[in-house]
């Protein structure tokens, strides 16, 4: 009764605005419990999935070792199961996984988070401390992720070991092993280690070879013989030079002054025609420049030409482009 009247004078107090907000020194040692309490927490939940694995590794071995029916192994296992769930870690981790799980409660709990992290007092806190809380969510689901991940591993192996008689023959196997060790035991007394024994062993047809004797496989054994044959110069059409041209900073102006000067010797001109005479100055961007300029103000034949010119890298390169002549009398609109 005395705590509902506290609660209920508090709820009074908060009604008419009067709240009790704690200085910032106690927020800050409440909140670095908060962080050690769910350090352990996180703690928890690698001590269940540490279990359960090790309860599954457990597995194959008390297979091996009882040589009771399927009914005593699967009872000794789910016992092993009860007891890791009735501990305090299993319990902790059962109850944390229902609420991480159950949408409203995480909701709850992300608004919890984020309330802390909005106070003031927040930035007194270590930058480690900041990103554990940020992500305390996410650590607690990843972590009881793989802890579901090692207990549906488990849950396989137990349905195969249920459905499956393999188990037999392992067994078989492993009581031959001890009964050859006790035999052996047995005659350690009696037969010494340097005594040669009347005994021949027929070796088995297998056919043991060293790795020093293997063969590297050689891809040159297989190239076909002679040299790489010289391949055409790749074509340009007139779409990806407009694309070119969008991309780049083409000196237009001297590509002008260029073609003018060619014309005026000669009646027409194709492209070849007046790199021959200026050799291209940017490279690719000048056939580009010129390419452009012809597609605007000159004629195209139907036929393509090659042309050439020096990279950056001071490789010479030839492409195949349309044919393309600047005409005398559309000169002026060059200008």
């Amino acid at each position: 009764m005395a705590e509902q009247a506290r609660i209920d004078k508090e709820i009074d107090a908060i009604q008419k605005g009067q709240m009790r907000v704690l200085p910032h020194a106690t927020a800050l040692e409440r909140t670095r419990e908060i962080i050690t309490l769910a350090d352990d927490l996180a703690g928890d939940f690698r001590r269940v999935r540490d279990q359960f694995d090790q309860l599954n590794r457990d597995l194959r071995e008390r297979i091996m070792d009882n040589d009771g029916n399927r009914g005593d192994v699967l009872d000794s296992l789910f016992a092993g199961i009860d007891l890791i769930s009735e501990s305090d870690a299993g319990r902790t981790f059962s109850a944390f996984w229902r609420l991480l799980t159950d949408p409203e409660q995480a909701a709850t709990l992300d608004q919890a988070l984020d309330s802390v992290m909005s106070r003031e007092f927040v930035g007194q806190l270590e930058a480690k401390e900041r990103r554990f809380l940020l992500r305390l969510t996410r650590t607690l689901l990843e972590q009881g992720g793989m802890v579901h991940e090692v207990l549906q591993t488990f849950a396989r192996s137990l349905k195969h070991f249920v459905q499956s008689r393999e188990y037999l023959e392992q067994r078989r196997l492993n009581h031959l092993l001890k009964d050859a060790q006790r035999a052996a035991l047995a005659l350690k007394d009696e037969v010494r280690a340097t005594e040669t024994l009347q005994y021949t062993l027929e070796l088995t047809s297998s056919r043991l070879r060293s790795l020093s004797q293997w063969v590297l496989y050689d891809p040159s054994l297989q190239a076909l013989p002679g040299q790489m044959a010289e391949g055409d110069a790749p074509p340009i059409d007139l779409e990806s030079v407009s694309e070119l041209v969008a991309q780049s900073e083409i000196d237009f102006r001297t590509l002008k002054a260029n073609v003018l000067a060619v014309l005026e010797q000669r009646s027409q001109a194709s492209i070849a025609d007046v790199l021959e005479q200026f050799p291209a100055a940017q490279g690719l961007g000048s056939v580009v420049g010129l390419l452009a300029l012809g597609s605007r103000h000159g004629f195209k034949a139907d036929h393509s030409e090659t042309v050439g010119w020096v990279g950056g890298d001071d490789e010479r390169r030839s492409a195949r482009i349309p044919k393309i002549f600047f005409l005398r009398e559309r000169a002026n609109e060059l200008v």
